[in-house]
């Protein structure tokens, strides 16, 4: 793609990078069927190539982000789809979010989408405050059908039941049983650890059941993804401090362990965050280089299937953040069946199924076309239970099916020696 950017232009590391990644673009459209809004509406600006089209000329005039060009990049889910089939290997990921940094800093959006995003950011990264947020929300949530447009998706997002606190939130070292294999540092996240800190426990007992010591150090949080894509990009580079600080701490790692796919995303990708930075830079490369999925770790080990697990029909969702973002694709569906499931994969496996983080809570509508999509493709393969590598996908599957939804670690430990996840029959 031809660009026309000035001299001065490109004398900014923004306007650098979106120029070497608009150039590698020739559009030719191959992306736009593996697009779900795209798939959806039929809108050739709800597509990426659309949407390449619409940042690269706010990028060349300058200026603030119009309000036709904010509604398309709002309703791109950066579900990253399109980065699979793309020929010429176009960094849609990079150009999106720099996108929404710019149209958070030039695009005044009306006062309740200002109130409910600040209120998002807010809320969502604190474990604290969500917990008494969900409290309020699971209160209201028999009156969901009720309330409007995204008050209504707030409200029955709230979980049925709201987990207590778990211990396994305190900084504490795990030990492995038997000889130790690796030693393993196990990010908590924020929204996950309130909404179903069962994952985290089970993730502990897996890992350290193959020989894993794990650490659980103090400091860190929120990865910082629930407000990188939104678009901003102080807040989302102090969280990802936070965490880099917390896991340096800890000596001889051979990973830091994340359970929740959108979290993993962002993190392996510290190193390009802080590419720029003299002081981070080094830092932030190391931990991003550090950072493995649960299931690429258990790749590695292996399952030990004790003779007292149960099986069952298992269909895998593969989460976006996790086939698209981390390019893991075979390996949870490996797994499962080394376990003893019998595993099959919906049609239609590469489109998302709305939850993208906060996207169920600003694009609700399209959120639930989504979701009704994946919960047929879903109920075509007649499934005792649904396995996701995901919180965000688990809470969005459990709202629209009466199927039980258990993240892959969960099967993984109960086919190992652990609990039967809460649910299955």
């Amino acid at each position: 793609m031809r660009t026309n950017f000035s001299t001065e232009q490109l004398k900014t590391p923004l306007i650098q990078l979106a120029n070497d990644i608009l150039r590698r673009c020739v559009h030719c459209g191959f992306c736009n069927p593996t697009c779900p809004t795209y798939v959806l509406i039929g809108d050739e600006l709800d597509g990426p190539r659309g949407r390449i089209a619409m940042i690269k000329g706010m990028l060349e005039r300058g200026g603030p982000a119009s309000v036709k060009l904010t509604l398309h990049v709002d309703r791109c889910l950066s579900c990253l789809s399109c980065t699979s089939t793309c020929p010429s290997s176009v960094d849609y990921m990079h150009l999106v979010d720099k996108a929404r940094v710019r149209i958070e800093e030039t695009h005044t959006r009306p006062l309740f989408d200002r109130l409910l995003r600040n209120v998002v950011a807010k809320i969502l990264p604190n474990p604290k405050l969500f917990r008494l947020a969900l409290i309020g929300a699971w209160l209201v949530k028999p009156a969901a059908q009720f309330l409007p447009g995204r008050l209504g998706a707030i409200a029955k997002l709230a979980p049925a039941r709201l987990p207590s606190p778990s211990s396994i939130d305190r900084p504490r070292i795990y030990p492995a049983e038997g000889a130790q294999r690796q030693r393993v540092a196990l990010m908590l996240g924020c929204a996950q650890k309130v909404l179903d800190p069962e994952i985290n426990e089970a993730t502990v007992r897996l890992l350290t059941r193959h020989g894993c010591e794990v650490v659980v150090p103090s400091g860190g949080g929120c990865c910082g993804a629930l407000v990188h894509h939104m678009g901003r990009e102080a807040d989302a580079a102090s969280q990802a401090r936070a965490n880099i600080e917390a896991w340096e701490q800890v000596a001889d790692l051979d990973a830091v362990v994340i359970n929740a796919s959108g979290c993993g995303t962002v993190i392996k990708d510290y190193g390009f965050m802080f590419k720029d930075d003299d002081v981070w830079a080094e830092r932030a490369a190391k931990i991003s280089g550090l950072a493995k999925d649960v299931t690429e770790v258990m790749a590695e080990l292996g399952v030990d299937k004790s003779s007292d697990a149960s099986g069952g029909r298992v269909t895998y969702h593969s989460a976006c953040s996790l086939q698209h973002g981390q390019k893991i694709r075979t390996q949870p569906v490996e797994l499962l069946k080394a376990a003893g499931f019998d595993v099959s994969e919906p049609a239609e496996g590469h489109l998302c199924c709305g939850s993208a983080g906060t996207y169920n809570i600003f694009q609700s509508d399209i959120s639930g076309r989504l979701l009704d999509r994946k919960v047929k493709n879903l109920q075509q393969t007649e499934p005792d239970m649904i396995a996701a590598g995901n919180i965000g996908c688990m809470i969005q599957l459990r709202e629209g099916i009466n199927i039980p939804v258990v993240h892959t670690v969960s099967l993984l430990d109960w086919a190992t020696g652990g609990p039967k996840p809460e649910g299955i029959s």
